[in-house]
Order: C-alpha cells, then structure tokens, then sequence
C-alpha cells in the first residue's frame, strides 16, 4: 500500500506481480477500483477489508445552458457529440496551462457526465464553482446549470479482452455490449439475486490500458457486491490489479497522468493533445470573448507559431528511465529535456518513457541521450503509443 494524491492504494495484489498484473489485462481482463468516495467508506473484497483506491471524481451538470459553461471550460465540440458518447478534453487556466484532463459524456444537450482526477478535487471543484457562479448570476433560476458532485459512487474499471465477455454475464439479455463501441456509454442495471432489486450502472466503453475495456459507474453501497460478482466469475479470467500495473499499462499506451505529464503550466499543444481541439473551436477573430474557452489565445498562439517543447515517448537502452531524468542532445550532452514517467515495457521488453523535449528533436527515431544516476544513456524518441491499442469500434463492414 502507498500514498497517493491522499490516498492508500495497493501497488500490488499478494497473488500477482507487477509484470504478471500487467500480463494479465493485455491477455485476460482485470479489475480496478478507480473509485472517488469523498465519504469515507470501507470496502470489502472477498471478506477481507481494503482501502478504496481512488483516481476519479464523477460529476454531473444538468440544465438548458450547460453546454455553453462546458465548452467555456474546455477547448471541446459538446454541440457534435451524440447522446451518450464521450469524448477526452482538458480544462485549461487563462494561460491555456492544463487544469486537469477529463471525459465528458453528453446523455443529452441538458445532461453531461464528466469523470476528473481525484487527486484534483479541490482545485477542479473551486474552478467549476467560479465559472458556474459567474454564468448563473446572469441567468434566471430556470435556466441555471446545477453542478452535482456524485459522493457516494463507486467506479470500477474493467480492462482486457476478456472483459466484455465476463460483464455481459451480469447485464439483461436485450443490452448488448456489442452495440456499445469505444467512446459509448450506456445505461443499464445488474441483478445480483432474484430476492434484490436491480442495481443501475453506468457503463462506458474505454479506460486507460490500451485494451478493451469498460468503467462502471455504481451506488455506493453496491459496488462491493457487484466487484466481488465479477471476480467470481466462472470463467476465473478476472483478477484485481494494483497500481504498478495500471502505470505501465498506461504508459505502454501513451497516456499521461496528471501531476507528472501534464501540469497547469503545460498547454494542449506542448502535451501533444492539439487533437482535442477541433476546427471549431480554433476561430478565434470571428468567437465572441464570451463564447471562447479559457486560455484560446494561448494555445491558438502556440497553433499558430509553434512551441519551445514538445511531449514524446522514449526508448532508453541498458537503463529504466524515471520522472525528472535529463533528456541529453547526443552530440553536444545539452539538456534538452526531462522525463516524466518510465518504466520498464512488460509487453515489449524495452525500456520505455515519456516527456518533453525541444522543439525539432521531436522526431521519431532521434537518437538522444540521458543521464541517469550519474550515468550518460543511449536512446531515441519513439512513437506513442508504444502498443497497439485493442480498443472495440465495431466490426469494419465487408
């Protein structure tokens, strides 16, 4: 167990290691607990006693103008999004530095789902009340968009090939996982006994592991039993995965983690993420200011003239890379950049890592260097993500 963003979180589980957890969800299907409980509850898997793991908060914004607060927030298209689709953006500060990143779900043009990072509870929560506050104060009480943080809601994320398989079991017969593509959500329930009554859930197809998978979004006071329904699958295909694994996974599929790849000085297009902002929220001259999100001027800029860094994934040899080792020019030994996570690639048997570097060492296939522990290390820069990713899109027609 350790600490982090204020919260214990196994690293582990006693029967996997790391690497074998990793192997795990790439080849069977694996179970997270990336529950936010802002009240404090105790949960139990398999008699015996956890801590809940938290990663995410989950919010809901209801009302006739919550679109035009959403896309105030964040540099996102709400208005092209079908109900029940998701889509990843980024809430960004004045300076077009990253906040936090997000996935937005639309229910409907009055309904949206949003999960943020737990470890940003208060900064996110401070920035939605100012914001909402200030578009509210103009508007008549019927028409103001109510914010609703979701406490006592449990989340749990099922990742592998394995998994659609095994959540299906649980779910009616005429709701059907394969109707539901990445990107998708749907409402359901899951009967545990004929004696109880059925517990809704919220089912979004996607995660942060590369493979295919779903987050479910449960009442809290069911999300011990229908954890513990799915790992007593009959299939034995599912087993609870820890923190370790979660990190490599991630990173094998090239996705950041707030506080170590993004941070609120960085902006979309240092991050790589300029493709969360769609031509339609790029015009700048012809938005009205009200109409902009927070910080367009910023990253417009850098759009438009380029930036000093950029975030890429690595490939070191003879060495693991870890956050905030210097990235090297080969030939001049000048600190070009840093890394922010790293980690050794159960998948490819590489070490891998990601971070920034300047602007025009960018390239894929640069040979770099770095210094760690003391020690100058070969490497390149290497395209992410590092896997291919497995997510489900539907069968291509033939």
């Amino acid at each position: 167990m350790v600490e982090f963003g204020g919260w214990s979180m196994p690293v582990q589980y006693e029967d996997l290691s790391i690497g074998d957890s990793h192997r795990w969800v790439r080849e069977k299907c694996g179970l997270f607990d990336v529950s936010h409980m802002v009240v404090s509850i105790t949960v139990t898997f398999l008699s015996r006693p956890m801590l809940t793991l938290s990663f995410t908060q989950q919010h809901q914004f209801t009302g006739p103008n919550v679109q035009e607060y959403l896309m105030r927030l964040c540099p996102a298209d709400l208005t092209s999004l079908s109900p029940y689709s998701s889509t990843l953006s980024v809430l960004l500060n004045e300076e077009g530095g990253i906040i936090d990143d997000l996935i937005i779900t639309k229910h409907s043009d009055n309904a949206f789902y949003v999960v943020t990072n737990a470890a940003n509870a208060t900064k996110d929560y401070n920035h939605f009340t100012k914001h909402l506050t200030q578009l509210n104060a103009k508007l008549p009480a019927d028409s103001q968009t109510k914010h609703t943080v979701m406490h006592n809601q449990g989340l749990i994320a099922l990742q592998g090939p394995e998994s659609k398989h095994v959540l299906q079991k649980l779910l009616p017969s005429d709701d059907s996982l394969d109707s539901v593509h990445f990107g998708q959500s749907l409402i359901s329930s899951i009967q545990l006994s004929p004696s109880l009554p059925a517990v809704p859930v919220h089912i979004a197809r996607g995660g942060y592991t590369g493979e295919d998978g779903f987050e479910i979004s449960i009442p809290g006071a069911q999300t011990d039993a229908i954890t513990t329904a799915l790992l007593h699958d009959p299939s034995s295909s599912v087993r609870l995965i820890g923190l370790g694994a979660r990190d490599s996974l991630r990173l094998e599929a090239g996705m950041c983690l707030y506080g170590h790849d993004l941070d609120d000085t960085t902006t979309p297009v240092e991050a790589a993420l300029t493709w969360l902002i769609p031509k339609s929220r790029r015009d700048v001259e012809n938005t009205p200011a009200e109409k902009q999100f927070i910080g367009q001027a910023q990253v417009m800029n850098h759009i438009k003239n380029g930036v000093t860094r950029r975030r890429v994934g690595f490939v070191v040899e003879n060495a693991v890379p870890r956050e905030n080792m210097e990235v090297l020019d080969k030939d001049s030994g000048e600190v070009v950049g840093r890394i922010t996570s790293g980690c050794p690639s159960p998948t490819l048997g590489v070490n891998i890592g990601m971070g920034y570097i300047k602007n025009g060492l960018h390239k894929s296939g640069t040979e770099i260097a770095f210094k760690i522990r003391g020690k100058t290390r070969t490497g390149k820069v290497a395209k992410m993500p590092f896997i291919q990713t497995k997510y489900w899109k539907g069968i291509a027609p033939a």
